[in-house]
C-alpha cells in the first residue's frame, strides 16, 4: 500500500456529488463498503491480481444508504492485490460449498505496488482533484 498526498483529503462532499463525479471518470464504489464508511476504486491494471487507486470517504451526518449523506475525503493509496494461479489449495470440496466458495484465496492481499503504475495512479488521482474542485 501506498499513500498519497491528496488536496482531497478531509475534504466534505455529498455522495451523491462524489459518484456523479467520478463514475464517469471509471471509479467504483468498493464492494467493501459499509454503513459509515466506503471506497471509490479506479481499477489500473488486473493481469495476475490487479491494482488500484483507492479513495476512502466516511459517512458525517447519516448513513451512506442514507439520500443527501455528506462524507469526508480519507488518505487516497494505491493497493495491489495478487492471486494464486492456478486451484486454491485449501478449497473443501462439496456441491454447496463449491457453489458459494469458487474464486482462489489471495496470495498476497497487500503486494508490493509495481513501480511501473506509480505514475499512473499519482496521474488519476490529479485528474480526480481536479473534477472534484471546479
Amino acid at each position: 500500500m501506498i499513500e498519497l498526498a491528496s488536496k482531497l483529503e478531509g475534504e466534505l462532499f455529498k455522495l451523491y456529488v462524489l459518484e456523479q463525479t467520478l463514475k464517469p471518470l471509471g471509479y467504483v464504489i468498493g464492494g467493501n463498503w459499509d454503513y459509515d464508511h466506503g471506497f471509490f476504486d479506479y481499477k489500473i491494471n488486473g493481469e495476475v491480481g490487479y491494482q488500484f487507486l483507492r479513495i476512502p470517504f466516511q459517512a458525517m451526518d447519516g448513513q451512506l444508504d442514507s439520500q443527501g449523506t455528506t462524507v469526508q475525503i480519507g488518505k487516497p493509496y494505491l493497493l495491489s492485490h495478487k492471486y494464486q494461479i492456478g486451484l486454491d489449495d485449501n478449497v473443501h470440496v462439496g456441491n454447496i460449498n463449491a457453489s458459494f466458495n469458487q474464486f482462489a484465496e489471495p496470495q498476497d492481499p497487500d503486494a508490493q505496488f509495481p513501480d511501473e503504475y506509480l505514475s499512473l495512479g499519482k496521474e488519476l488521482l490529479k485528474e480526480a482533484e481536479e473534477a472534484l474542485q471546479s
